[in-house]
């Protein structure tokens, strides 16, 4: 059920499969199994649900089994905003383990259903091909690969390999909650569609998947310290993918709203957590820092020499490294 390409890209590497217990990780789970692929998993209890503490508990008993390492986080009371902290928590987690033991990979159980469903949700939001095209099976990270194996699968196949396997897997019964967006989405007309076209559908995404790697073109973000750059495209629309990208890595997702603001701002600041400037040649993105200490007089001079976005010039000053970077940057292309 695995592609050969997704399996050659695990093998031999380290590997965190990031589980929760539920039909879609615990299929990926005994799929890695079968191939042979090394992973340990990382399980994150939000303490909201009973049955948390069953999941929990089982992702101990098939580590143990099978001669894995669980990790193990228990997350703080969310207040509110749910989906969005809980995704937060959870990537932090994950990333903070990466570091820690040195995994390659980060491998998430994301299926057709999910892409498909994405993609669902940006069209009615307004979004390009770029935003449409959604998930990616294998994705760079700053520090690590983002690996979706299960991309290509429907939910209804990932279920019959649970049942002709016999495995236990959990229902989260917070997926019944239709009025979460994302749920509504899915019941009324995702998983309809996937009923009735599931093979013109899967086949649709290998051409946006081909169509994609020629329109798209790939560029290199560069960072020192939390400061992140790339070179212009020279093309907006690929300029704001990137920047979409970068983003989504840190864990913040642009509004339809921001998008559209940077086609015709050349600086934006974006949930009041970043500032993105965007040069003639060069793309910044840095953190956006309200509290500014003084500035000394010739680093303001050096700022106004280089033309810097006032906006952008908080965090170089409490970066020197940063600040060093920028101006090897725009002095190279003045």
């Amino acid at each position: 059920m695995l592609k050969d390409k997704t399996l050659l890209n695990l093998k031999d590497k380290k590997n965190l499969l990031a589980f929760s217990g539920g039909a879609d990780s615990t299929a990926l789970f005994f799929l890695l199994l079968k191939h042979n692929i090394p992973f340990d998993i990382a399980i994150v209890d939000y303490g909201i649900r009973e049955q948390s503490k069953e999941e929990v508990a089982y992702a101990r008993e098939l580590s143990q089994t099978h001669n894995l390492r669980c990790h193990i986080f228990k997350a703080p009371k969310i207040e509110q905003n749910f989906e969005a902290k809980a995704r937060e928590i959870r990537y932090a987690f994950f990333e903070e383990l990466i570091k820690e033991h040195g995994y390659e990979n980060l491998l998430t159980a994301h299926h057709l259903g999910d892409r498909f469903e994405w993609m669902l949700m940006q069209f009615c939001k307004g979004a390009g091909c770029a935003e449409i095209a959604g998930m990616r099976s294998i994705q760079n990270r700053e520090f690590y690969k983002l690996v979706r194996p299960l991309l290509h699968l429907d939910k209804k196949e990932l279920l019959a390999y649970l049942h002709a396997n016999e495995k236990e897997y959990f229902e989260d019964e917070s997926n019944l909650d239709e009025d979460i967006k994302r749920n509504s989405f899915r019941h009324n007309y995702s998983m309809p569609l996937l009923e009735k076209y599931l093979s013109g559908i899967k086949k649709s995404f290998d051409y946006i998947d081909e169509d994609r790697a020629e329109l798209i073109e790939e560029i290199e973000i560069k960072s020192i310290n939390e400061l992140a750059y790339f070179k212009s495209s020279k093309n907006q629309r690929t300029d704001i993918f990137v920047i979409d990208k970068y983003l989504k890595s840190k864990l913040y997702i642009l509004s339809a709203n921001e998008r559209e603001l940077l086609k015709s701002q050349k600086t934006l600041v974006v949930g009041r957590k970043f500032v993105v400037n965007q040069d003639k040649d060069f793309v910044f993105i840095a953190p956006y820092i309200t509290n500014e200490s003084p500035m000394s007089s010739e680093f303001k001079e050096a700022c106004r020499i280089l033309k810097i976005e006032p906006k952008l010039r908080p965090y170089l000053h409490k970066d020197k490294e940063a600040f060093h970077t920028v101006t090897k940057i725009l002095n190279s292309t003045s």
